[in-house]
C-alpha cells in the first residue's frame, strides 16, 4: 500500500517525507503556513514558509519569527518531498500547498474561495491524487449573490444612511473581508477604519495591493467633522464604547454567515450582507471537481454532511478533526 503524503496528528497536519506540518496548532520545528488568519499562522514555531505575499502580515501579527518567502508556482525540496504554493483566492497572499513524495500529490488547500475578488489572487486549481477541503459553507443553502450586487447593496445602504444623518458603522475582519470591501465600494463619503483594519491596509498598501484612502480613527479623531462616514471595524468592535463614539449609526456585518436568518437575528445588527472569502456550495464542488482527485479530506465546517454527500458522487471522502475555524469573523 502507498504510504500516505500527509498524515493527520494532534499538532496539524504532517508530511513524515519533508518532516514539516502545515498549519500547525502547536508548536514544531517547521512550519508552512497557507495565509495569516490566526487559525492557521499560529505562534511557536520553529521556522516558517509562506508566500512572499502573505509574509508581511504574518510578521505583522506573530512578531519576531524565522521566517522564509516562497513565490507563487515556485518548487521547492524539502527532505523526500517537493513543494509548492499556489493561490487560494481566500485573501491576498493566501495558498494552497502541493505537496509531491514518490510520484504521490496531495494537496492542502487552507481556506479557499473559486470566485475572483479582484483583489487576492485568483484561486487556481491544482491537480493532485488528494485533496484536503474546507467546508465551512458545505452545505446547498449557502451560495453567494454576485460581489457587484453586493457591493451595490453596502452602497446604496451606506447612501441612505448618509442622506438621514446616520454614519455606517460596516463590520468586517481585519485581514481579507475588510480590504476586499474597500476595494469593490463606490467612493461617496470618508471612509474611516479601525486601528486593526488600518494596520492591515498599511502592510497591504506596501506591497502594492490597491486601496482607496482611508481615515485611521485615533483617540484625537473629531467624528462630528466626517458626516455621512463608513466606519469599517472588526465585528467585536460593534456596539461598544468605541462604536458609540460616531453617534446615531446604522450597523451592518458583512459575513457569508448572514445568508441565515437566525444569524442575522442573534448579530443584532440593522443590515446582513452576504460576503464570504470561503468558497460555497458551487464553489466546493468546482474546486473538488477541478482536481480531479479521487481521495479528499474534509476539515472544519459542515464535515461529516459534506463528507457523505462527497461519497455519493464517488468520491472517497474522509472527515479529518482540526483546529481551524475557530475564527468565525474571518466567514
Amino acid at each position: 500500500m502507498t504510504k500516505p503524503v500527509l498524515t493527520f496528528t494532534d499538532r496539524g497536519i504532517y508530511c513524515p517525507a519533508g518532516d514539516f506540518y502545515i498549519d500547525p496548532w502547536r508548536p514544531v520545528d517547521r512550519a508552512l503556513i497557507t495565509h495569516g488568519h490566526a487559525d492557521h499562522a499560529r505562534p511557536g514555531h520553529g521556522a516558517y514558509l509562506a508566500t512572499t505575499g502573505a509574509l508581511p502580515v504574518i510578521r505583522h501579527r506573530l512578531g519576531e519569527i524565522t521566517a522564509e518567502g516562497i513565490a507563487y508556482g515556485a518548487a521547492q525540496a524539502i527532505g523526500g518531498a517537493r513543494v509548492s504554493f499556489h493561490p487560494a483566492g481566500h485573501l491576498p497572499g493566501s495558498a494552497q500547498i502541493r505537496v509531491e513524495v514518490g510520484g504521490q500529490v496531495w494537496v492542502a488547500s487552507g481556506d479557499y474561495k473559486t470566485a475572483p475578488d479582484g483583489l487576492s489572487e485568483p484561486f487556481e486549481p491544482v491537480r493532485c491524487h488528494a485533496f484536503i477541503t474546507e467546508c465551512t459553507f458545505g452545505l446547498p443553502v449557502f451560495t453567494w449573490p454576485s460581489q457587484d450586487a453586493v457591493a451595490a447593496d453596502i452602497n446604496a445602504w451606506w447612501a441612505g444612511n448618509a442622506a438621514q444623518g446616520r454614519a455606517s458603522l460596516l463590520g468586517a475582519y481585519s485581514l481579507g473581508k475588510a480590504q476586499r470591501l474597500l476595494s469593490i465600494l463606490a467612493p461617496q463619503g470618508p471612509i474611516l477604519t479601525h486601528g486593526a483594519v488600518e494596520a492591515t491596509n498599511a502592510i497591504l498598501r506596501a506591497q502594492g495591493y490597491a486601496l482607496p484612502d482611508t481615515i485611521p480613527v485615533t483617540p484625537d479623531t473629531d467624528t462630528k467633522s466626517h458626516k455621512g462616514a463608513l466606519i469599517l471595524a472588526p465585528p467585536s468592535a460593534l456596539g461598544s464604547t468605541w462604536a458609540r463614539r460616531f453617534g446615531p449609526a446604522s450597523t451592518g456585518f458583512a459575513s457569508g454567515w448572514m445568508r441565515l436568518r437566525g444569524i442575522r437575528r442573534r448579530r443584532a445588527m440593522d443590515r446582513g450582507f452576504v460576503v464570504s472569502d470561503h468558497a460555497d456550495w458551487p464553489g466546493l464542488h468546482q474546486a473538488i471537481k477541478a482536481t480531479g482527485a479521487e481521495k479528499v479530506f474534509t476539515t472544519h465546517g459542515y464535515t461529516d454532511i459534506f463528507a457523505r454527500w462527497l461519497k455519493t458522487q464517488g468520491y472517497d471522502a474522509e472527515v479529518v478533526p482540526t483546529e481551524f475555524g475557530t475564527e468565525e469573523e474571518a466567514s
